[in-house]
């Protein structure tokens, strides 16, 4: 099956479709990502004693030149800042969560610093080069880059810092093949138009019978994403705040509170019989929360299917890792630090005369510590409790949260160079391939297709394109091999996801230029993410969002943003985190108005509710 095509080339459609993200002060809300927006990294790491060379090649494949991943380009890498001081907010972790929230703070004057145990800012948003090629970690399908509305997050943390990206504004959202069946012989094929009237055309031409069921349900999915574009959203811990939104917009905030303990599943079967459109439902979710849709909250659902037609899909030029560098480099202009090179190992924790024990500062692993009011985990909660404070202090809602939800599979990825006739005519960027619908869920089941040069050439070398593909995958599968056993499985299971390619690309496998293969060893490894997991997910049958914990712990003075927190996982999820962490952080330290005997009370409801849920 060919990939869609259409007339315009990808160097003319790059040029004329440009656009600017504009300059504005107004503080930003969520927008939910999707595995295309995942911690997807390039594989120079190795097996069981530590980091190898690079995968071996075959004949048509170069072997990459570079021996440590995702070298930095012309940057200088800071590896000091004052230790002496105490800042407002340490920061563990220059992931999009971590730079979120550290943009937020320095824009009201706070003193900040980010410890990034990397040599890049962004995590799996961020890039790398090799050979003449641009490669994104993982991120491609960015929400939230828009110049309208209350949605455009990245847009408007950039803004935060005084940047802004140049973005390409992508037509086709997405493009799903699907697998065969006695309706669609030939595969169920939907590509997601960025207008929202001939995406909804295209599904109703393939259920022509489900045709108002369609409509209402993504009507269902616009009553949510039209409240949360009215509100200024920042923390849902804060009453204050709360409380003048609801004034504000009492019909959205009603709305929004209506669909919290929703899951999409539940409304998609209210409005749709199908049984094969409610799999493709059950797909829409998967691709960005890794779940069904009967275990995706519907207020995620609802921001997702409609930010792709409001503010749309839009790619950085100069690849995804524009995003984090400017973010860096605008914390820094405002004041805030940013140390690479900085190993965690331990949030210290001091006793207080209450008898409690306060987060205040990190120590990092050749001893230095940074103090601080306020310590800022943009780890997974796993890494942050398990192994920044120890399994013997985990407060009771930690227990709760790991009973609750489940690690994520990880991902096994390939970053390919390919011969420009490959992808000749092409203009969608992002494909999600799955051959068995039995299959949704298990190991390298989906696969991801992501193709950035048809949108940016320029990340390419003449006369070649980048096809980054990947698929949900556990890193238990990866444990145990030897050397040579864990570099032919790489090349095994490379070699077999090329042979999927070749059905949507045809010749894919013959014209690859450049292949580097990564594993859920290297994402651990280079992600520093327990077992190389791409967020929580429910381990059970969730009540909506309401149990999503929030940014602040129970641990004093320690917060928590990025994946493990509300709303979950993706990369404008997790800068919404970062928006909420530094709006109740800058409450905590006095720097925003806040009504104190209401906040704990507020507080305390918000752990009863979570913990009932």
């Amino acid at each position: 099956m060919r990939l869609t095509a259409g007339p315009t080339s990808a160097a003319s459609h790059a040029q004329a479709a440009k656009t600017t993200c504009l300059r504005g002060v107004a503080p930003a809300p969520r927008t939910v990502g999707s595995p295309i927006s995942s911690g997807v990294v390039s594989d120079v790491q190795a097996s069981t004693s530590g980091r190898s060379s690079q995968p071996a090649a075959r004949s048509s494949v170069r072997a990459s030149a570079a021996k440590t991943a995702y070298p930095p380009s012309t940057r200088v890498i800071n590896t000091e800042a004052p230790t002496d001081v105490e800042y407002d907010a340490v920061i563990v972790g220059g992931g999009m969560g971590g730079l979120a929230t550290a943009a937020r703070l320095v824009a009201k004057g706070a003193k900040v610093v980010v410890l990034e145990k990397y040599l890049l800012p962004g995590g799996s948003a961020a890039h790398f080069k090799r050979e003449g090629y641009t490669f994104d970690v993982g991120s491609s399908m960015m929400f939230g880059m828009g110049t309208e509305g209350t949605t455009n997050l990245i847009t408007k943390c950039l803004e935060s810092v005084g940047k802004k990206i140049e973005t390409v504004p992508d037509p086709t959202q997405v493009v799903y093949h699907l697998p065969k069946s006695e309706r669609f012989p030939k595969g169920l094929e939907v590509p997601v138009w960025r207008k929202y009237e001939e995406f909804i055309d295209e599904l109703a031409a393939r259920f022509p019978h489900e045709r108002e069921g369609i409509k209402k349900f993504y009507d269902e999915c616009w009553r949510i994403f039209d409240s949360l574009n009215v509100l200024d959203l920042k923390s849902l811990e804060e009453p204050r705040y709360l409380l003048g939104e609801f004034a504000k917009q009492p019909l959205a905030c009603l709305t929004l509170a209506s669909f919290l303990p929703t899951n999409t599943g539940d409304v998609a079967r209210k409005h749709i019989k199908d049984p094969e459109l409610l799999r493709f439902i059950d797909i829409e979710c998967f691709i960005w929360s890794t779940v069904s849709a009967d275990l995706t909250p519907m207020i995620n659902a609802g921001m997702v299917f409609c930010d792709r037609h409001f503010g749309g899909i839009n790619y950085p030029v100069g690849g995804v890792g524009r995003i984090g560098e400017e973010l860096a480099a605008g914390i820094e202009e405002y004041g805030g630090k940013i140390v690479y090179k900085a190993n965690v190992k331990e949030i210290i924790l001091s006793p207080q005369p209450d008898g409690t024990q306060r987060a205040t500062g990190v120590r990092l692993a050749d001893g230095r510590v940074f103090k601080g009011k306020t310590v800022i985990s943009n780890a997974t909660r796993w890494d942050t409790f398990e192994g920044l404070i120890g399994k013997d202090k985990l407060p009771e809602s930690e227990q709760l949260f790991r009973k609750r939800f489940k690690k994520s599979p990880s991902f096994f990825s390939i970053h390919m160079g390919v011969k420009g006739h490959v992808l000749e005519g092409e203009k969608d960027c992002h494909h999600i391939v799955l051959e068995d619908w039995g299959k949704m869920e298990k190991a390298r089941g989906v696969l991801f297709v992501s193709l950035p040069t048809v949108l940016d050439p320029s990340l390419a070398p003449p006369g070649n394109h980048i096809v980054h593909a990947f698929v949900p995958d556990w890193i238990e599968d990866w444990q145990g091999l030897s050397v040579e056993e864990y570099e032919a499985k790489k090349e095994a299971v490379a070699d077999d996801i090329c042979r999927r390619l070749d059905a949507i690309l045809p010749g894919l496998s013959q014209n690859i230029t450049f292949r580097e293969v990564g594993t859920p060893r290297t994402h651990r490894r280079f992600l520093n993410r327990e077992d190389g997991t791409y967020g929580p997910i429910p381990s059970r049958r969730p009540l909506g969002m309401l149990s999503m914990p929030f940014n602040t712990t129970d641990v004093p003075g320690l917060y928590c943003v990025g994946d493990s927190s509300f709303p979950g996982q993706g990369v404008n999820a997790v800068v919404f985190s970062g928006f909420g962490c530094a709006h109740r952080v800058l409450t905590d330290l006095g720097r925003e108005p806040a009504w104190p005997v209401l906040d704990k009370a507020f507080g305390a409801l918000l752990r009863t509710v979570r913990n009932a849920s």
